[in-house]
C-alpha cells in the first residue's frame, strides 16, 4: 500500500498518474473529492467493485454504488438527461452533489438501481477530475466510514481503517465530515434523499439560461 500526499490545488501529476495506473490494473484508491474522502475504483472493474463491497464495512451489496466523472459532458454519456435536468445540473456542478438519473447503458449494470437508475457526481475538486479525466471513464465514490459509518476525515484515521485493504491512498490533508447532498432526477419530480454539503435552492429556479 502506498500513501501519496498530494497538493490540493496543484497536484503532482506523476501522483495522479500513479493513481490511475493503480485504477487501470484494478486496484482500490482513497482520493479526495469536494466533500470527504472517497474510496473507489475504475467502474469497468467488476472485481475491483466486488472488493469495496467487502472493504467498506457496513456497505450493502443491494446498495448501488455511484461514480464520479470528469465534467458535466461526460454525465450525458452515462446516463438519461433530459434539457431541463441537464440546465439544473449545468448551474448546480461541478459541485457537492450526488444526482440519481436513468442509467445509460454504457454503466455496467452492477451500478444499476434496481430502479434501473444510476449515481453521478461531478465534485469541485481538482484531484478527483484529473483522475477521472487521466483515466477516460468514472471511478466509483462511496464515503470513507469506520465500522459505525462515521466520515475519516484525517490521515492517522484513514490509515487506521484501511492502510491493509487498498492499494493507494492520495492524502491531501484534513477535509470536511458533511458527504454529498443526494438528489433523485429518476421520477417525475426531483426528490430529495439526503441533505448534505450544498445548497438545494436552484432546485427552486424553473427558468435558468
Amino acid at each position: 500500500m502506498e500513501i501519496l500526499h498530494i497538493h490540493p490545488k496543484n497536484p503532482q501529476i506523476r501522483f495522479i498518474n500513479r493513481a490511475v495506473d493503480v485504477l487501470r490494473n484494478g486496484g482500490i484508491i482513497v482520493y479526495p473529492t469536494d466533500t470527504v474522502y472517497g474510496l473507489g475504483c475504475d467502474i469497468y472493474h467488476k472485481n475491483a467493485i466486488e472488493k469495496i463491497y467487502h472493504i467498506k464495512p457496513n456497505l450493502d451489496e443491494d446498495k448501488p454504488l455511484s461514480f464520479i466523472c470528469a465534467d458535466l459532458k461526460d454525465i450525458s454519456t452515462y446516463a438519461k438527461v433530459s434539457t431541463q435536468v441537464y440546465r439544473l445540473l449545468k448551474y448546480a456542478l461541478p459541485g457537492p452533489y450526488t444526482f440519481i438519473l436513468p442509467a445509460a447503458k454504457e454503466v455496467p449494470k452492477k451500478l444499476w438501481s434496481k430502479r434501473k437508475s444510476v449515481g453521478i457526481r461531478v465534485p469541485d475538486n481538482t484531484i478527483a477530475q484529473l483522475l477521472a479525466k487521466e483515466l477516460g471513464h468514472p471511478i466509483v465514490s462511496t464515503s470513507v466510514t469506520d465500522e459505525q459509518g462515521n466520515i475519516l476525515n484525517n490521515e492517522q484515521e484513514i490509515l487506521k481503517h484501511y492502510k491493509n485493504k487498498v492499494d493507494l491512498i492520495l492524502y491531501s490533508g484534513p477535509l470536511g465530515l458533511i458527504p454529498s447532498t443526494i438528489i433523485d432526477f429518476s421520477g417525475e419530480e426531483p426528490e430529495i434523499i439526503r441533505e448534505g454539503a450544498g445548497t438545494i435552492e436552484f432546485l427552486d429556479v424553473r427558468e435558468i439560461e
